[in-house]
């Protein structure tokens, strides 16, 4: 029988075409007309669970996109490890920014190139094969379970009923995700925290229509004027949060964690290089690693009013509107914080117009103890694979379900991620190493026999 090393060797262009087929389907969740092509990639991932070797194998219909589960049980005596992951992906828009058709996988210098490639596609199939490899190679320190959902990318509106309806079926010791970055392959890390999120939509409404911009402008409040004004009142000159109440729930950072956090590499002009700014922004008195992991941040996603179209049209609009989200750290709560927004967006107004405001979605802040087993097994693994002790990190962004998962099934999440800040992900172009996808199918195997080394 092979080892796991020669297996992956001698199945890795299989492997990667599997991933380039899983690729092509459109599976974007946020769009009822790429239903089918969801459906369609929940089959295909469940018919990959079956031929890895998995049991109990399901794709499960939901109010919305389907989840796939399935599981394969060795010995109840050992520990269990619930694999969780996704396959949809996020719309491609704005397609004439792709270098290739984002549902046409490229592969270039070495990176594969298309939407879901790191996100997470990529590196939810890690897991797949990872699985496979240590089935045909006899090698399973533990049982395994596996919950694949697509609907991650529009706020896993309905993967908490399917939790809470499915408790003793997703019983396991810990929850392995991959879906988060390392710093770099040269020098490892691993998430030990995210941030939580709270999503908001804004409208601003003043005439009951759009008006001839030389006959009522300078008489009739500007929609697009007054949201502009708001919104920059969000901030102030030190890109403090004005929001009352906003920070009163922060847990802030001892400085010796912050001289820990900012020990890890990190390259200002590189980074300023690489996003084509001249200058870093942010909150005053923090560096770019606490300012992107561990402050909570307020940030325009989306803004219109008005005529957008070619040409010129002088219209005064009847209204505006915004996305905003907030990302959340540590002991705040997103119910908290968007009702604060709320209420300080309401409060601000002027009387010439009218407010609403919409909660999209929300997700809770999360952290891992860096000497818990599950954190213990992940740097093991990490050391074994690359020769070099990961370095712990905080994400910035968010995984809502990280701690709807904890609060549902008492289960501690490992973030195990294997993608890269600059893979682009939700933008154009989004990519994700072949090196990287096959270092995880590699690596994955080692966290099992240290969690069942280390559970013992």
């Amino acid at each position: 029988m092979s080892t796991q090393s020669e297996y992956i060797t001698a199945n890795k262009d299989r492997f990667l075409n599997e991933l380039l087929d899983l690729l092509r389907i459109p599976s974007v969740s946020a769009r009822s007309e790429h239903n089918a092509d969801t459906l369609q990639c929940a089959e295909a991932v469940a018919q990959k669970l079956r031929d890895a070797g998995a049991e109990g194998v399901e794709v499960c219909a939901t109010e919305g996109h389907p989840i796939v589960y399935a599981h394969k049980i060795i010995d109840p005596k050992l520990p269990t490890i619930l694999v969780y992951g996704h396959y949809d992906v996020q719309p491609p828009d704005p397609l004439e920014l792709w270098t290739s058709p984002p549902f046409e996988p490229v592969i270039k210098d070495g990176k594969i190139y298309a939407r879901g490639a790191c996100d997470d596609k990529g590196q939810m199939y890690m897991h797949v094969k990872a699985f496979e490899t240590m089935m045909q190679t006899n090698t399973l320190t533990c049982n395994v379970k596996f919950m694949i959902e697509g609907e991650e990318e529009v706020g896993s509106s309905n993967l908490g009923k399917f939790v809470a309806s499915n408790k003793e079926r997703l019983k396991a010791d810990v929850i392995l995700i991959s879906d988060t970055s390392m710093i770099s392959m040269d020098t490892p890390s691993i998430d030990v925290g995210l941030r939580g999120l709270a999503y908001m939509e804004v409208e601003v409404v003043g005439p009951n229509r759009d008006l001839h911009s030389g006959v009522y402008g300078g008489a009739v409040a500007n929609p697009a004027t007054i949201l502009a004004k708001m919104i920059a009142g969000m901030h102030d000159e030190n890109n403090h949060i004005t929001i009352p109440g906003f920070y009163d729930d922060v847990n802030n950072l001892t400085e010796a964690e912050r001289k820990d956090l900012n020990a890890a590499p990190f390259d200002q002009a590189e980074f300023n290089t690489d996003l084509g700014i001249t200058q870093e922004w942010g909150e005053k008195g923090y560096s770019t690693f606490e300012r992107t992991g561990t402050r909570p941040t307020l940030e325009v996603n989306g803004i219109w009013s008005g005529y957008t179209g070619e040409g010129a049209k002088t219209v005064l609009p009847s209204k505006a509107n915004a996305k905003i989200s907030m990302r959340l750290v540590p002991n705040q709560n997103s119910d908290k914080i968007s009702k604060l927004f709320a209420d300080y967006f309401k409060s601000v107004a002027p009387p010439t117009v009218k407010v609403s405001v919409h909660e999209h979605h929300g997700g809770e802040p999360y952290l891992t103890p860096t000497d818990s087993i599950p954190y213990l097994a992940a740097s093991k693994a990490i050391e074994k694979s690359f020769g070099k002790k990961p370095i712990p990190t905080r994400g910035g962004g968010s995984i809502p379900i990280v701690a709807l998962f904890e609060r549902e099934l008492g289960l501690k999440s490992m973030l195990f991620g294997f993608g890269l800040d600059s893979d682009n992900l939700h933008s154009p172009n989004e990519k994700y190493d072949i090196f990287n996808f096959y270092k995880g199918i590699e690596t994955i195997p080692y966290f099992y026999n240290y969690f069942a080394e280390l559970s013992n």
